[in-house]
């Protein structure tokens, strides 16, 4: 979600925007639409903001409850110390930050001096707008709310936003229930497809250093170096861990037994919580409190399509050498 936070209060802003259309464009008019643009920025007042429509087309203006999606581009004006004199630069850009899709912004039905989303209330889809509002005005609506350092008195931020659509909340959740669905069949279809690849890269890997691991019904593989005592560990129970991780090719990414990684305590989790990923919460209730164990951990059951950092790549199958150190 495209957030610019880093020019104001989080309640101030819902989503970003885009860049508008050419502002010298001339008066034209069509049979369906009206169309006006400006030869010259005229700005109005409304609320504690100063707005100027760069084009207006006739048609449905949002209402309380709406969902406006918008292309929102976020200016912001400071004074560069080198030369004493304000400039402005571009703080937010919702089309590089959110894929160059439209972000979402909910018509609220509270507003406060210096909300730009009152001049959302003026446009129809195809419309472009530019809207300026005083950090001034903006600290007097948040007097008690800390204001990020670009937030000095005297100065100004400036939302460009061209308007894409304008949609019922009902409408607009059921198309993200749609998408949501949609890729999670996606990326259903692709783990299946991946669980094929890990597997097969397992299998070559045990076979060629003649290992012969178990495998729990989740998917983890798993070779016992030395069984523990007492009670196989539950759900629900505190695990007390020691490990290294490795890729594969033998490469450690991290341990809490290697000083090298700064951080050589016991690695405590709730097992079954999900504080954890999945491979780990599956291999720990084979085992007890002395099991010392080597795992292989499929991608899909370790960090998937994303990776985690540098050391980690997409669809990386993990090894872990763990021993359980206690049980609570």
């Amino acid at each position: 979600m495209f957030k610019i936070q880093k020019i104001a209060i989080a309640c101030l802003l819902f989503t970003g925007f885009v860049a508008t259309t050419n502002a010298q464009e001339k008066k034209t008019a069509t049979n369906k639409n009206k169309v006006i643009t400006d030869t010259k920025p005229v700005f109005k007042k409304l609320n504690g903001v100063e707005y100027y429509i760069v084009r207006n087309i006739s048609g449905k203006k949002p209402v309380i409850g709406d969902i406006v999606e918008a292309n929102v581009l976020v200016i912001a004006d400071t004074i560069v110390k080198a030369t004493k004199k304000a400039e402005k630069f571009v703080v937010g850009d919702s089309r590089k930050e959110n894929g160059g899709k439209p972000v979402p912004i909910k018509m609220d039905e509270k507003s406060f001096k210096g909300d730009f989303k009152e001049v959302l209330k003026l446009v129809s889809p195809g419309d472009s707008v530019v809207i300026t509002v005083s950090v001034d005005t903006l600290m007097k609506s948040f007097p008690n709310q800390p204001m990020p350092p670009l937030m000095k008195k005297g100065r100004k931020i400036t939302y460009e936003i061209s308007v894409v659509s304008i949609k019922p909340l009902e409408e607009f959740q059921k198309e993200m229930q749609a998408k949501q669905a949609e890729m999670q069949k996606q990326e259903q279809a692709n783990s299946a497809q991946q669980n094929g690849i890990d597997e097969k890269i397992l299998l070559d890997y045990f076979a060629k250093n003649n290992l012969k691991p178990l495998k729990t019904e989740a998917g983890v593989y798993y070779v016992i170096h030395s069984e523990g005592t007492g009670a196989t560990v539950a759900k629900g129970q505190t695990a007390s861990i020691n490990y290294t991780g490795k890729t594969l090719d033998g490469k450690m990414f991290d341990s809490n037994t290697d000083p090298s990684k700064g951080h050589v305590e016991p690695f405590k989790f709730p097992v079954g919580g999900g504080r954890v990923i999945k491979g780990w919460d599956d291999a720990v209730l084979i085992m007890k409190k002395g099991t010392k164990a080597t795992i292989y951990i499929p991608s899909s059951l370790a960090y998937g399509a994303r990776g985690a950092g540098a050391d980690i790549g997409p669809n990386q199958v993990l090894m872990f050498d763990m021993e359980v150190m206690g049980v609570e």
